[in-house]
């Protein structure tokens, strides 16, 4: 019986019979899928992931590996390209960072910067950042490698500002109320 049972195991687990995982990388989805059925094996995508220049549903990366020796009817499971470009949030930089570190972080994160955008505020620190003209908030979502436009405070331009219509400055203007109040 024990001689038996062991016969029919080798036979109903396909003992000592195996078939090799065909390479598919860098194949596209229907090459692959009639590569691996004709070693009769299943192939199934469980992820797919962004590659700038490269069309949607090649595959990445397979696993089991190529090479390796498995059981008829195997899954090999697949990571293929895609279309879809990743959307990234915006770090919270916005009045809160100046431009040295703004511009690290978002270049980090693989985010292109235009020439900044000069505001009205203290020297080089961050008063907003835009996205195709478009004000961004901490948070929102924007693709990845996006092209940004940091808003960047200018000591010269609230100087400016500061001028009323007369020619005056501020300190100017307070100085002359206050020569007034003598009267």
């Amino acid at each position: 019986i024990i001689v038996g049972t062991l016969f029919w195991l080798d036979n109903y687990t396909h003992h000592n019979q195996s078939y090799l995982v065909p390479n598919v990388k860098n194949q596209t989805l229907p090459e692959a899928e009639q590569a691996l059925t004709t070693q009769k094996l299943k192939g199934i995508v469980i992820d797919s992931s962004y590659v700038k220049g490269m069309p949607s549903g090649i595959i990445l990366e397979q696993t089991p590996a190529a090479g390796s020796r498995v059981k008829e009817g195997r899954t090999v499971y697949l990571t293929i390209t895609t279309n879809d470009v990743p959307l990234v949030k915006i770090p919270d930089l916005i009045d809160n960072s100046s431009l040295r570190q703004a511009e690290a972080k978002l270049k980090a994160i693989g985010f292109k910067l235009t020439e900044p955008e000069l505001v009205p505020g203290e020297q080089d620190w961050v008063y907003g950042i835009k996205y195709r003209g478009k004000s961004l908030k901490s948070g929102d979502k924007v693709p990845f490698e996006a092209v940004l436009t940091l808003c960047i405070g200018n000591t010269h331009l609230r100087d400016s500002l500061a001028t009323d219509t007369l020619g005056l400055n501020l300190e100017q203007e307070s100085e002359a109320q206050v020569d007034d109040s003598w009267f």
